[in-house]
């Protein structure tokens, strides 16, 4: 059982450290809101995770993966949602460029973003991610132990794979926020706005470009 779990970690981690979607969305909310807009980000994307694991153990993602249309709805619903919030990144990095000329303030305060669109951004981020549902579906059992009562099995695996990304992400955000802060110069923050606007775009582009 041990040996079991201690591998259901080290894959989940792994899995929480590749690139994708909600990394982009949670270093994006870092840039925009820091710590506090993040962390909402994060919790939202948590819940995601939990919905996707609970919903494999309970045999729903499985339509996801049956249903073309399903899968298509939620694929092209999340590349929208990615390609949206980088266009908006892009742009506060040309307002700022714009602000920051003769008569500007860029480092006017900006007001902060509060915390439900943060957390519902990064549950609607992970929720309309289909490969969310074909990798929880195909993930989760392979962890069940042998002989063990499978539902309350995979009910725990997703439970533990939501607190090893949340354990993850958390961190991430604290490094960020601090770099933000460090370099909390208007040049620094616009070139990180049009970098996680770039990156948002790209993984949109690739959403919708990819094969199923």
């Amino acid at each position: 059982m041990v040996p079991a779990l201690l591998a259901f970690i080290g894959a989940a981690f792994l899995i929480a450290i590749t690139p994708g979607p909600s990394a982009a969305v949670i270093l994006r909310q870092t840039v925009r809101g820091g710590r506090r807009a993040a962390l909402a980000t994060v919790l939202g994307n948590e819940a995601g995770v939990l919905f996707w694991g609970v919903a494999a153990a309970l045999g729903l993602s499985a339509l996801v993966t049956a249903s073309q249309i399903a899968y298509e709805v939620l694929r092209f619903g999340g590349a929208a949602v990615l390609l949206w919030l980088g266009v908006q990144s892009l742009l506060a990095a040309r307002r700022g460029a714009v602000d920051d000329g003769p008569g500007g303030d860029a480092d006017a305060p900006r007001p902060a973003s509060t915390w439900w669109p943060s957390f519902r951004l990064g549950l609607v981020t992970n929720a309309a991610n289909p490969k969310a549902a074909v990798f929880a579906v195909s993930f989760l059992p392979q962890f069940v132990p042998e002989g063990a009562p499978v539902l309350p099995s995979l009910l725990a695996l997703a439970v533990l794979w939501t607190l090893v990304d949340l354990v993850w992400f958390v961190s991430a955000v604290w490094v960020v926020a601090l770099v933000r802060e460090a370099f909390a110069r208007p040049a620094v923050r616009r070139w990180m706005e049009a970098v996680s606007g770039t990156v948002l775009i790209g993984l949109g582009v690739r959403v919708v470009t990819a094969a199923p």
